[in-house]
């Protein structure tokens, strides 16, 4: 089983290949599609009788571990990041035209048709193509995020770079290592400005910094060093601007977890 990139590569390659001799010679990009949902969602030969299936035990991803694209393809077990992002990337290869797009806490895939209509599919469902309106009543999300693009609509390749690679913000602010969680997270906040939940983990990594530094260490506010309160002060600042930035796109509390 893949246990580093390369081999991961190489296993989507793999997959890919197969598909291609599954749908046929000379598949339209509907029949490679209904192929590549096949070959992940039903079981058979090409997948040895283990079909990929929703990880009910973890559906969000909340796991850092379960994050990890090798452990999807090892135990076929995945969740609502790792199963649109492996049904892409082999439909990429397949030259399908795919990219991911977000709901609050969950990621779904774009597909654009050989006629140029784009369609909603959840990989978490079989691929199923899915509405706009579907995702509303079960995430729900605020007007304004949706007309700023904060949700529901097809993200560029640095975008799904930037969603996909959240993962180590999330992986440092585990780890404590607070200032390397935000030094990522303004990459990230780069190559995607509207990235709400990035602001989010922004936010939340300069908490992390306030605690680390300042809880059950004083009593009292003229006990900070100086030097620590002008820090502390612009980390409050960072912290409030990052939330009241994510706000001010349409987020809402309710749309994660806020710390």
């Amino acid at each position: 089983m893949p246990s580093n990139t390369v081999e991961v590569q190489a296993e989507i390659d793999r997959m890919a290949a197969d598909v291609r001799v599954m749908a046929g010679e000379n598949a339209s990009p509907s029949e490679r599609l209904a192929a590549l949902k096949r070959y992940l969602y039903e079981g058979g030969d090409w997948n040895g009788n283990r079909p990929f299936q929703y990880d009910l035990e973890d559906p969000l991803g909340e796991k850092s571990a379960n994050r990890l694209l090798q452990r999807y393809l090892t135990t076929r077990r995945g969740n609502c990041i790792t199963m649109p992002m492996l049904m892409t990337f082999v439909g990429l290869r397949l030259g399908l035209q795919m990219t991911l797009a977000e709901a609050p806490l969950h990621v779904f895939v774009k597909y654009t048709d050989s006629d140029g209509a784009v369609w909603n599919l959840e990989a978490t469902s079989g691929g199923g193509f899915t509405r706009h309106v579907w995702y509303r009543e079960k995430l729900p999300m605020s007007d304004q995020a949706v007309a700023n693009g904060v949700y529901l609509r097809p993200l560029s390749h640095g975008e799904a770079t930037a969603l996909i690679a959240s993962f180590l913000v999330e992986n440092q602010i585990e780890a404590g290592a607070f200032e390397n969680a935000i030094a990522v997270s303004n990459v990230l906040l780069r190559h995607y400005p509207t990235f709400a939940y990035g602001l989010v983990k922004k936010g939340s990594a300069y908490s992390g910094l306030l605690r680390r530094e300042l809880a059950g260490k004083y009593t009292r506010m003229e006990d900070i060093p100086a030097d620590l309160k002008v820090k502390a002060d612009q980390w409050y600042g960072q912290n409030i601007q990052a939330f009241a930035t994510a706000e001010a796109m349409g987020w809402r509390p309710q749309d994660g977890q806020t710390q």
